[in-house]
């Protein structure tokens, strides 16, 4: 006998690969899909693949993690996000480690990430290890700008087999999401205390691009990782030159 697990997903107009991703978690005893009000066909796919739908506007990472985790009973948790879906090899060694009873806080896993034209293998996207497979109370969630990270509260072990992930459908929707990490980036900043300015804009960028296409090799990913490079450096320009910026533009 195996312990129990719940599969979790926290979405916000997640129709697009949503349905892979509840399906690779379908050996789960409960799938939580924890939903931020969508308004495409999330809600309708969640449901049809078997999963408990709850609603609940969206606070920020931390507090929708802490509230989902707080309607999980079960022993385990494995946890993706809308645009992943673990692989053949990772859910049997996934299913493997809960029959052994292993007494460890969780597992990090590798991820694997589709950019352009290719899974990135270099610049420092991969292995890209992750604690994403945890017991229930042995892990807290925290924040930096937009992004989150799980912590594990006790030993850890790895595992082997991705998760594919699929960040963005198109250089558009990439741009997109970069202004909006930007904008939560310098924000944090700012909260640090942390300077701005177009001098530490470009050289943090500069920086950025050195150690993704050079130092993380991303050469070696092709076009996919020049594209890549130089998308880290307008991101990190833009973070750190809208440290400075105040009100709107051209406001007397």
């Amino acid at each position: 006998m195996r312990e129990t697990v719940t599969g979790l997903v926290l979405t916000y107009n997640g129709e697009r690969l949503l349905e892979k991703c509840l399906k690779s978690l379908d050996f789960c005893d409960e799938l939580l899909v924890v939903d931020s009000q969508s308004t495409d066909r999330t809600r309708e796919i969640a449901e049809k693949c078997g999963a408990r739908v709850v609603i609940r506007p969206w606070p920020g990472p931390v507090d929708q993690f802490n509230f989902a985790l707080k309607e999980i009973g079960t022993a385990w948790v494995v946890s993706l996000d809308q645009d992943e879906f673990l692989t053949d090899e990772l859910r049997a060694n996934i299913e493997d480690r809960l029959k052994a009873d292993e007494q460890v806080a969780g597992y990090y896993v590798p991820r694997s990430s589709f950019y352009f034209n290719r899974f990135m293998k270099h610049s420092g996207w991969y292995p890209d290890y992750l604690f994403r497979v945890f017991r229930s109370g042995r892990m807290e969630v925290t924040a930096s700008g937009a992004h989150y990270h799980f912590n594990p509260l006790g030993e850890t072990k790895k595992l082997s087999g991705d998760i594919l992930h699929y960040p963005y459908e198109s250089f558009r929707q990439h741009m997109d999401k970069i202004n909006y990490y930007a904008e939560e980036g310098a924000a944090a900043l700012r909260e640090k205390g942390r300077k701005g300015g177009l001098f530490r804009a470009l050289l943090h960028a500069k920086m950025r691009f050195i150690k993704l296409y050079l130092l993380k090799l991303g050469f070696l990913d092709g076009t996919a990782g020049l594209c890549n490079a130089l998308a880290g450096f307008y991101y990190t320009f833009q973070k750190y030159i809208r440290v400075e910026e105040h009100g709107k533009w051209g406001d007397g």
